[in-house]
């Protein structure tokens, strides 16, 4: 889905990519003692692979699949690494039946100087058609 956002918004396109890729039973959210569960209970920030520079950039699109009905932590460290003060963040979300958390507005505090647009869930198999007009409708 981010592949198809970039492509409408004329973007560059960065992953925030974890040092230590999520595998296997690491993600199986019914396991208390997995990976996921740990994280999210422990408001954790896992370390990111490599670092993002978003310094040149005025919109900053934020994507992630909604875990817990927020955004992954890893999410959070990304967020927390930059100076996002006079830039634009708009957040989305896949997800093939929760909502929660789509908007992105739990992740404000974790860059308070930027201004946010409200973010919106998609399903994973978006039509370009259907960002292309979103991305409109956000009028950046």
């Amino acid at each position: 889905m981010a592949q198809k956002l970039a492509k409408v918004a004329n973007a560059d396109l960065k992953e925030i990519k974890p040092a230590k890729p999520y595998v296997g039973s690491e993600l199986d959210y019914e396991d208390e003692k997995s990976r996921v569960n740990v994280e999210h209970a422990a408001d954790a920030r896992p370390q990111m692979a490599a670092p993002i520079d978003a310094g040149a950039y005025d919109v900053v699109f934020v994507g992630y699949p909604l875990w817990f009905g927020v955004a992954p932590q890893i999410v959070r460290t990304f967020l927390e690494s930059q100076d996002f003060e006079g830039k634009t963040i708009v957040t989305f979300a896949t997800s093939g039946s929760s909502v929660e958390g789509a908007n992105g507005e739990h992740l404000h505090g974790y860059a308070p100087k930027a201004t946010w647009k409200t973010g919106r869930r998609f399903m994973p198999d978006v039509s370009e058609t259907v960002l292309e007009q979103w991305v409109k409708e956000l009028g950046l």
